[in-house]
Formats: C-alpha cells, sequence, structure tokens
C-alpha cells in the first residue's frame, strides 16, 4: 500500500472537519483532527447559491487544512462534500476554488453515500453485534440507516438539518413555542416517509452521531436532564431540555452547562429534528458515536488499498440486478486491459485508476439493454449517472457514465476536456474491445499492437486476418473516420 498515514475531510453543511489517522494492519488509529464552524448551509441564497462570505468562511478554512496536509499524497486522502454542495447551483465553480485552496480533489456524495460511510463510521467507534438505527443530523441533511455489524439494510438522507431548521424556523436565534412545534411538525412530515419501513426494520438499539448528537447528548448529561441519571440521549431528557429552551426564549439564553458558542445558532433546529425523529420511529433511547462520516470515508479508503474497493462490490451488484452477460462483459474487460496495457505501460497511479475504471465501464457497457436494445449505450449512461452507486462519488459517476455512453457512436458528444488526463486513451481501449468482441464468442483473436500517436492512435493487425474477417475490418474503417471527424486520427495498419 506504501502510506502510514492517511486524512479524511468532511465538508458538511455546519463544520468541515479533518482527520488524520495511523494504519497500523487494519486498524486506523487517531493522529489529528481538526473542526470548524463554517456554517456553508447558512450562505445559501434563496436561487441556491452560496453567497461570498460563505465562501470566503470556507476557503479560509481548507487553506488552514492544506496546510496540514501538505506532503500528503493524493491517494492518502479523500474529501467529500455533502448536502449543500448536492443543492448548490454555484457548487461547481466554488469547487474549483476549494481544491486550489485545499490541495486535493474534492467528490460530491450522494445523500445514500453519505449514510453508507456514516454507518461505517459509526459501527467502527462504536462495535455491536445487535440490529442497529444509526442517525447523523447534520447541517442541511439528515441521514438515516439500519444495519448490524457492517453490514446495511436500509439507508436513507432526508433534505432537513440543524442549520436550514434554524434559519427557517429559529430567525434571529428566538425561540418560543409555535416556532418549535413547526419545526417539529415539519420534521414529522418529512419522516412520515420513511417511518414505516424503519420502524418495521426491527433494529434494537439505536446510536447517533455527529455534531448535534453530541451537543444534546452532553447536555442531558452534564445537566442531569435524563429519568435516573441514565446517558446518551432519552426522549423525556429531550422533552425537558425543549421546555428550558422555549422559557429562556433562544439557546443564548439557556442557562446550561455544556453548550459551545459555536453550537448555539443551530441547536434549536437539531433539538426539533432530534424530537420528531424519536416520536417518528418509536425511539427511547440513543446511544452517541464518535465515529461519523470522516471515520466512515477514513475506513472506506483503507479498504481501497487494501482490495477491499467498496465500488467493486457496486459493481457486482449492478451487473446482478440489470442482468448483464457476465461472459461477455468479461471479454471486453480482458481485451480492454490488455490494450490499455500498451498504451500505458507501467505501475503509474494514473494507469492504476484508469485500469479500474476501464474494467468498470466494461463490466457495465451493456446494463442499458435491460431497458432496451436500441440505444442501450444511452440508457445504461442514465442509470450510472443517476443510480445511487455505493462507493462512487458523483465525479466517479460522471466519468463512468461517460465512457459508457461513449462506447459507441459520434465521438463530438464526449466533453475529453472536462475529464480525467488519460480519458481519451481509456476510451479508446473500450470502444475497440466493444468491437472486436460483436460476435460475442470466445474464438481467439489475433494479436494486437496499438500505440498512440501524436493526438491518435494506431492499431495493428495482421494482413491475413483481416482478409479474413472483413466485416470487422469494415468497423475498423469506419472507427477511424469516427475517430478522424473528432480530431483524433486512429490509423488501421498491419
Amino acid at each position: 500500500m506504501g502510506y502510514e498515514q492517511i486524512a479524511a475531510v468532511d465538508l458538511g453543511s455546519n463544520s468541515f472537519c479533518m482527520q488524520v489517522g495511523r494504519i497500523v494492519e487494519e486498524q486506523i488509529y487517531p493522529l489529528d483532527a481538526r473542526k470548524e464552524s463554517v456554517r456553508l448551509a447558512s450562505g445559501l441564497t434563496p436561487d441556491k447559491d452560496i453567497d461570498e462570505a460563505a465562501q470566503s468562511r470556507a476557503l479560509e478554512t481548507l487553506s488552514r487544512f492544506g496546510e496540514r496536509l501538505r506532503g500528503f499524497q493524493p491517494e492518502a486522502v479523500r474529501v467529500v462534500a455533502t448536502n449543500t454542495f448536492r443543492v448548490a447551483k454555484n457548487a461547481k465553480p466554488f469547487i474549483s476554488r476549494a481544491e486550489k485552496a485545499l490541495g486535493f480533489p474534492i467528490e460530491i456524495v450522494a445523500g445514500r453515500e453519505e449514510a453508507r460511510l456514516v454507518y461505517l463510521g459509526a459501527s467502527q467507534a462504536l462495535p455491536s453485534r445487535e440490529r442497529r438505527l444509526v442517525v447523523d443530523i447534520g447541517g442541511g441533511s439528515t441521514e438515516f440507516i439500519v444495519g448490524r455489524q457492517t453490514e446495511t439494510f436500509l439507508m436513507e438522507s432526508l433534505f432537513m438539518g440543524c442549520v436550514s431548521y434554524s434559519l427557517r424556523f429559529f430567525s434571529g436565534g428566538r425561540v418560543d413555542k409555535k416556532s418549535f412545534n413547526g419545526a417539529e411538525m415539519a420534521a414529522a412530515s418529512e419522516l412520515q416517509a420513511i417511518s414505516k419501513e424503519f420502524r418495521s426494520a426491527g433494529w434494537t438499539e439505536a446510536v447517533a452521531t455527529s455534531g448535534t448528537a453530541h451537543a444534546i447528548s452532553t447536555l442531558l448529561e452534564a445537566n442531569g436532564l435524563n429519568p435516573g441519571g441514565i446517558d446518551g440521549i432519552t426522549h423525556e431528557g429531550l422533552s425537558r431540555l425543549k421546555t428550558l429552551l422555549i422559557r429562556a426564549g433562544s439557546a443564548d439564553e439557556v442557562r446550561l452547562s455544556g453548550l459551545r458558542a459555536d453550537r448555539t445558532p443551530v441547536f434549536p433546529g437539531g433539538l426539533a429534528i432530534m424530537l420528531a425523529i424519536f416520536t417518528e420511529l418509536g425511539v427511547q433511547r440513543m446511544l452517541y458515536s464518535e465515529g461519523a462520516l470522516r471515520l466512515g470515508v477514513l475506513y472506506d479508503l483503507l479498504g481501497r488499498f487494501q482490495d477491499r474497493d467498496m465500488r467493486d462490490l457496486t459493481v457486482q451488484e449492478f451487473m446482478k440486478r440489470y442482468q448483464v452477460e457476465t461472459a461477455q462483459a468479461r471479454r471486453v474487460s480482458r481485451m480492454a486491459l490488455t490494450l490499455l496495457a500498451q498504451l500505458m505501460p507501467g505501475d503509474s497511479r494514473k494507469r492504476e485508476t484508469s485500469a479500474r475504471f476501464l474494467r468498470w465501464a466494461a463490466d457495465l457497457h451493456e446494463i442499458g439493454i435491460s431497458v432496451a436494445h436500441n440505444g442501450f449505450h444511452r440508457h445504461g449512461a442514465y442509470i450510472v449517472t443517476y443510480a445511487d452507486m455505493p462507493g462512487f462519488s458523483r465525479r466517479d459517476q460522471e466519468y463512468l457514465s461517460t465512457l459508457i455512453l461513449g462506447q459507441r457512436g459520434k465521438l463530438e458528444k464526449i466533453p475529453f476536456s472536462g475529464l480525467p488526463d488519460p480519458a481519451r486513451t481509456v476510451l479508446f481501449c473500450l470502444r475497440m474491445a466493444v468491437l472486436l468482441h460483436r460476435s460475442r464468442d470466445d474464438l481467439s483473436l489475433p494479436a494486437i499492437s496499438v500505440r498512440q500517436t501524436g493526438n491518435g492512435f494506431f492499431a495493428g493487425f495482421r494482413e491475413a486476418w483481416l482478409s479474413a474477417n472483413p466485416l470487422t475490418e469494415a468497423a475498423l474503417r469506419e472507427e477511424a473516420s469516427i475517430w478522424e471527424r473528432a480530431g483524433y486520427p486512429l490509423r488501421i495498419g498491419c
């Protein structure tokens, strides 16, 4: 693997968090952590743009994180962005600035992928053999997961968070009975969509993670609000906390030990959501787990180094779900990887990443046939773009989708400038492999020689084989003309 230290950065809607860990065999030991309140979600305008003030706060924080991570290899750092980045219209240009400040690429993860990583972090920090419910109230979204040990059974992400609800219902930090009940009812309404399924999932213990849960748990325990001195979070304790908050009129005026100043502005919204969760899901008590998204990201990153990449499992599951003909996928994959080895020799990280995406694209190139054979490459690209794919970031899915779309047809539709540097080479290997295996049989192909020629490619075949396979030769000539029209000449020779 070659890495003693790895790092995770969680760009949440309320706080940005960084954690550095040391790898010892299959365990991660924390070395350093930093958390800063950025309140990115509070900077969302009515038009769903992140305003300049919030961007400035974020960039300053990322510059500090970047200093700590200086010297880390790109593969040893994973940066994930959550709900505010998912909904912001100006997320793309802002990410370009953020990556420059931090020094590492940023992945926007889907809600269910965030839920998976949250559960992985919670299960590592608070091991249990029980079937459990895990809840993570973030700044802009709340994740719900049911699982046992490291396996998940149900995952959902709802568009409600401590920042968004505090801004919506508690303007200026003021809290009264009407506003609190309004926030609680709004959260309950969101929960109704998932409550029946999650109630019937059969979990026997509940766990809460992240800042809101930590703040609530600390307040309940430090101020003796739980009945009988029980630790964690209880329904009765939450009700008492609600009463105290309403009496005080704002979180700033609550006379309780343990409420940090950076948590005060978003505390009312988080408490209202937590109460609605207890009521709608029938929870009586929750334990708090320090393990959350960033720890899950670290362990997911460790798994990739140790050949336990969740993305491999996801691709296998999609092949089953969409009834992909495995033998054909394997034929195309073998040929494509053989061609890539000629075009990108050596053991560089770039080649390793390219081979991984090429293999996934080959395995999934025919999933669109499950929708319709006509235009199946477009159907497949659509599925990969919009499906929940555990382990994949949005950027991963966009790249994979583009490869599947580009396996046939015109190349002018492919935005090579917005893709990873070797994307054109990877797509060339996939297109050639698909073309050469149209007969869908296991007959051996002759030795094929490929190389890059300036801005294009050369593909060499034995002259006798081309003469004996005129249909394939005609397809290769047509393929050459497609690349030529796109400005990347392909020469077919012997």
